[in-house]
């Protein structure tokens, strides 16, 4: 609990005991002063306004003792209270502070294995770009080397060979439709 508001609580329940006794003795002062004039005016009922008045004393001393008496059990009732409060709130801080821990961990943990994922994730789209990237430089490099070979062969084939093997080629499609027919 609150320091301040303890403090008050307790400020609180001292003033209500020490307003509680005043009042009783504002009163019988009161009452006295009222017997004194009593006496004054009647002198000899003097006796009879003493025992009256010792009455009324006694009776208010036993009120105020009431009082006192309800006014400290209320002050023992607030104290157990504030000792109940003050234990709880200090549980809930330890409990609170443990919870906030575990979740904290749980949190940091998470976030590692968030991380090693990523860190994974990424290391395997770098070797698959790396081996696509890998692939295309062969491709093209073999393009190049079959455009290559293909420009040597057009350039060793002359004109006279090009003659040659159509008539090759037309001599065995002569022969392959006599065969047929």
């Amino acid at each position: 609990m609150n320091p301040l508001i303890s403090a008050a609580s307790v400020i609180a329940a001292g003033l209500a005991v020490g307003l509680a006794s005043i009042g009783p003795g504002v009163g019988q002062g009161t009452a006295a002063g009222q017997a004194v004039e009593g006496i004054a005016r009647q002198p000899e009922a003097e006796g009879k306004i003493r025992d009256n008045r010792k009455q009324r004393i006694l009776s208010t001393i036993r009120n105020s003792e009431k009082l006192r008496e309800g006014a400290i059990e209320q002050l023992e009732k607030a104290r157990t209270r504030l000792w109940k409060v003050e234990t709880e709130a200090d549980e809930f801080r330890v409990n609170g502070y443990s919870e906030i821990e575990r979740e904290k961990l749980k949190l940091i943990n998470s976030t590692y294995t968030n991380l090693e994922r990523l860190e994974n994730y990424k290391n395997e789209t770098i070797q698959f770009e790396q081996q696509r990237a890998i692939n295309q430089v062969r491709q093209r490099v073999f393009q190049q080397a079959l455009q290559g070979a293909l420009g040597t062969l057009n350039s060793c084939l002359n004109s006279e060979l090009h003659l040659r093997t159509i008539s090759a080629n037309i001599g065995m499609f002569g022969a392959m439709k006599e065969i047929t027919d």
